[in-house]
């Protein structure tokens, strides 16, 4: 009988063993990288570039060489997933997501990363593997026979985060919600929405088939709801049947009893360790929610959260700014013997993008008047800022009985001296009612417009000097010298001067854009109240993304 005993026989042994690492990586398609975050070069080995279906020549070591690999619902799940990682200072990290192959088509691929932190813990590499994980996760689908309900919530996911990524208000974040090629692909008869204020959470849309119930349209935190517990415990709450919903919640249950509802689903929105809404999903089905239903759930809540986040900002942002600027402007036009006057206004309608566009009328001695209007380079508080102390300047001056030339000359010797690196553009007018002279000084800004009295239309050439500030920085020995132009407003003429967010359009030119004012004063109604409405509603929807503001003068 042979001995089972002792050592195992001697045998020989490959040359190469053990495998190298890099051996065994590649030969079980397995890739590895190393992510420099202070150079920013990510290097990947050549089985990470065969997983990714890169060739070596097309990738440089640039992160972003590798965008067109990936959807961009992807890389924005992966850009929040690292920057959470970063800042909550782990050390391991993984995802499954999609890349775009050579071909087009979709492909599973995860990722297992380490963190490393230097000595004052700050992180500077992400060392790691990528493999493929279609194989695998199409053989979990198929043992589960949960594949067709994977790729239709994980489409769900996509579409709905590419739409919030265009979310620029609370109310687009709500559209969204409500849009059958979003989330009404889930299956759910109801989706709502709250947001946190205070100790409160307010309902601010209730999609689909939900009935509107005014006594939840606030709610205590500390309350008996599905949505103040999600909250309270920054935990999902799943609800998996009729009974539960009854037992569980008696304060909701009579406003879920009539409805088709036998489960429902309650996701926190939590952005930096702070709920800021609850997102609820009600449906008919009765049963649970299976571990890959809720992780996308709960993967679509942390999309929803940051696009809200990012939209509360937006308006409270636009907010402040435009109250901001809004207080700048004069609180009322004053009444000018012999003369009328109307102006319009309206703010950028996006985060703080309210620049420093300003008008004011200045009446002054002997049937004079001053009219401003202008433009502070840039859309930010500090633009609207900048736009008071100009207007204020400008005011003092001209009520000083400075020449037209004077005052804008001292007004950009204070922009300059302010030392904000901005500069304005402006045209200042003096108009004698009595005789209809005009005294016209133009920095930088759009030529005035004239419309006789039979209607014709046009365009003043007013001689013009640099915008204010960049004069004062630019002025030779002799100072600033800004010519003045005159002309004449006769009676029953209008004048009307604008800045540029009237008129300019992104790809459109400017010329053909002036024409089009040029025409739509023509045509217009010949009250000046009547007639800025008009050139609002019919140039101001077409415009981008900038403050408007017009003022009409019309001589008796």
């Amino acid at each position: 009988m042979a001995d089972r005993g002792g050592p195992p026989a001697a045998v020989p042994l490959p040359d190469d063993w053990p495998a190298h690492p890099d051996l065994s990586l590649a030969l079980n398609r397995m890739g590895s990288f190393d992510w420099d975050i202070d150079s920013g070069l990510l290097s990947l080995d050549p089985p990470a570039l065969d997983v990714l279906d890169l060739r070596p020549e097309e990738y440089d070591g640039d992160p972003l060489a590798l965008a067109h690999r990936l959807p961009r619902c992807e890389a924005a799940r992966l850009k929040t997933l690292v920057a959470r990682a970063l800042k909550n200072g782990t050390t391991a990290l993984g995802a499954y997501f999609r890349v775009s192959r050579r071909d087009g088509s979709p492909h599973w691929t995860h990722a297992q990363a380490h963190i490393r932190h230097d000595g004052v813990g700050r992180p500077h590499r992400i060392i790691g593997i990528v493999r493929s994980a279609e194989q695998e996760l199409t053989e979990v689908a198929g043992r589960s026979g949960l594949a067709e309900g994977r790729r239709r919530l994980t489409g769900v996911v996509q579409r709905t985060t590419a739409l919030l990524a265009h979310a620029g208000s609370v109310e687009d974040v709500t559209n969204v919600l409500k849009d059958e090629q979003a989330l009404g692909h889930l299956g759910a008869v109801s989706v709502m929405l709250g947001v946190v204020e205070g100790g409160r959470i307010r309902l601010v849309t209730e999609g689909r088939s939900a009935a509107y119930v005014p006594e939840l349209r606030y709610t205590r935190i500390d309350a008996q709801f599905p949505m103040s517990e999600a909250i309270r415990t920054q935990r999902p709450r799943f609800i998996t049947s009729r009974e539960e919903f009854r037992s569980a919640y008696p304060l909701l249950w009579p406003h879920v009893e009539p409805l088709s509802v036998a489960s429902g689903a309650y996701l926190p929105l939590i952005v930096q360790s702070r709920p800021i809404g609850v997102l609820g999903l009600l449906y008919p089905r009765h049963g649970d929610f299976s571990g890959e239903e809720r992780d996308l759930l709960v993967t679509l809540g942390t999309s929803i959260a940051q696009s809200l986040q990012r939209a509360m900002l937006y308006e409270q942002e636009h907010d402040l700014a435009e109250g901001l600027q809004q207080a700048m402007l004069p609180r009322h036009i004053p009444e000018i013997p012999g003369a009328r006057t109307a102006v319009r206004y309206r703010s950028a309608r996006f985060g703080r993008s309210v620049g420093g566009d300003w008008y004011d009328v200045l009446p002054l001695p002997g049937g004079r008047v001053g009219l401003t209007i202008g433009d502070v380079q840039g859309h930010d508080t500090d633009a609207a800022v900048v736009m008071g102390q100009l207007r204020m300047a400008l005011w003092a001056y001209t009520a000083e009985e400075h020449p037209p030339a004077t005052a804008l000359a001292r007004a950009s010797v204070l922009l300059h001296e302010l030392d904000t690196d901005r500069f304005a553009t402006c045209t200042y007018v003096e108009a004698d009612l009595t005789t209809g002279e005009l005294l016209i000084v133009r920095a930088g800004h759009l030529d005035p417009l004239l419309r006789h009295a039979d209607g014709t239309c046009d365009w003043l050439p007013v001689a013009g000097g640099l915008p204010l500030g960049l004069s004062a920085e630019f002025a030779g020995p002799g100072g600033i010298s800004y010519p003045v132009t005159t002309a004449t407003l006769g009676p029953g003429e209008t004048l009307l001067l604008c800045t540029d967010g009237l008129v300019e359009q992104p790809g459109t030119d400017l010329g053909d854009r002036l024409q089009v004012l040029k025409e739509a004063v023509r045509s217009g109604p010949a009250g000046l109240g009547e007639l800025a409405d008009r050139l609002f509603d019919v140039l101001g929807e077409q415009v981008g993304e900038d403050d408007m503001a017009l003022l009409l003068l019309g001589r008796d």
